[in-house]
């Protein structure tokens, strides 16, 4: 986790660190989700960062993840619900991150 700024007020110094941290892609929005093995058909990111007008990418991390149909969908407040065949690879795993 990256440093945040107080919302009633921060040091220059401390707000000077957060930008030039954001100016160097460091911006605290990344996360990695496996998806659900066996015959699950769908696989739930938590991430608190998650809202309803949120936009998720995700983009695959491990060999067998790459090229693997899913799609997105059920967005609420922390989470959303991956959509995906079902999956009996257990290395299907993504990086994502989170925007809005």
């Amino acid at each position: 986790m990256f440093r945040v700024l107080n919302p009633s007020g921060s040091q220059p110094r401390e707000i000077s660190e957060v930008v030039n941290n954001i100016m160097n892609g460091k911006t605290n929005n990344t996360g990695s989700v496996t998806l659900a093995v066996g015959g699950a058909t769908s696989t739930v990111i938590t991430d608190e960062r998650i809202g309803f007008d949120s936009v998720v990418i995700l983009t695959p991390a491990t060999s067998g993840a790459n090229g693997f149909g899913y799609y997105l969908d059920t967005y609420s407040k922390g989470s959303v619900t991956v959509r995906h065949g079902a999956n009996i690879m257990a290395d299907r795993t993504f990086k994502y991150i989170v925007v809005g």
